[in-house]
């Protein structure tokens, strides 16, 4: 075979090769010059000529695609930078229906007790060790935020707050037994105390002992802060559900369903001021 390259009939080959070669690179470039139904050259460069061209339409097709696919990602990216905008709008839009629902359920409140000062927060976490449902709000001492300010819903009495740190707070809840409430029946102003019970917690009552055993509280009467201590007066508490006499029966207790369920909360408001407000105590 190394023979043949060397031959006259190889060189002749590569001769005419070469010669076919230019006439077709120039008729290309030439775009008409040598037409290729006109000579022997044509007929021959023809088949060059058309792969060339092909080669041509594909490299400028493939060009024009991946122009086409650079466009598409530009324009896929600005929607979804879009649809990112209008879901935070969505989102921001939902958050302030939702507070204002939150603020206008306490008009009432306001419009009866002129004198609150109101601080709103919201839950951010939950003490699991806590059996009585104790939790931890984002508002602390730069909100006006102190140890003993009551804690509502626009449904009730949700508890107080028990420490206070620079930008969170935490809250102990009415079903905590170290919790002391002072309270009365709405109906018959009978007094007693609010206080937790353990056996009681599991089933998110509480308990309101201390009542007179002369008093007419029946199940079904609403229980509310009576005023004393660190709670202003006429909070809702919540519901009396039973009525038993005390271990020596020298007075009653009532078991108390409240209004407020402190473990399906998401927010609250803090009571940080109010006419006749106290310092210390619980």
């Amino acid at each position: 075979m190394r023979f043949f390259f060397r031959s006259r009939k190889f060189k002749i080959i590569s001769a005419v090769t070469a010669v076919i070669l230019s006439l077709t690179l120039i008729a290309w470039i030439a775009g008409g010059i040598f037409a290729p139904q006109s000579s022997l050259s044509g007929v021959i460069s023809s088949p060059f000529q058309r792969i060339a061209t092909s080669i041509s339409n594909g490299f400028r097709d493939f060009t024009q695609k991946f122009r086409d696919n650079e466009t598409l990602i530009v324009e896929k990216s600005e929607l979804q930078d879009e649809i990112n905008h209008l879901n935070e709008q969505i989102a921001d839009y939902e958050k302030i229906k939702a507070e204002n629902e939150f603020y206008k359920n306490y008009l009432e409140i306001k419009d009866a007790h002129p004198d609150f000062q109101f601080e709103s927060a919201v839950i951010i976490s939950r003490d699991s060790n806590d059996e009585y449902g104790a939790f931890t709000i984002d508002a602390g001492s730069v909100d006006g935020i102190q140890v003993h300010d009551p804690v509502i819903t626009d449904a009730g009495l949700v508890g107080y707050v028990s420490s206070v740190g620079l930008t969170t707070s935490k809250v102990t809840t009415i079903l905590d037994p170290n919790i002391s409430v002072g309270a009365i029946d709405s109906r018959t102003s009978d007094a007693g105390i609010i206080g937790g019970n353990l056996t009681l917690t599991s089933s998110g009552k509480t308990r309101m002992y201390n009542i007179r055993r002369t008093s007419s509280v029946a199940i079904g009467d609403y229980v509310v802060t009576s005023g004393s201590g660190v709670f202003p007066k006429g909070l809702l508490i919540g519901k009396i559900s039973n009525i038993s006499q005390e271990e020596f029966k020298t007075s009653l207790y009532a078991e108390i369903e409240p209004f407020v369920n402190v473990r399906e909360i998401r927010q609250v408001m803090v009571i940080t001021d109010f006419s006749g407000k106290t310092g210390g105590g619980k």
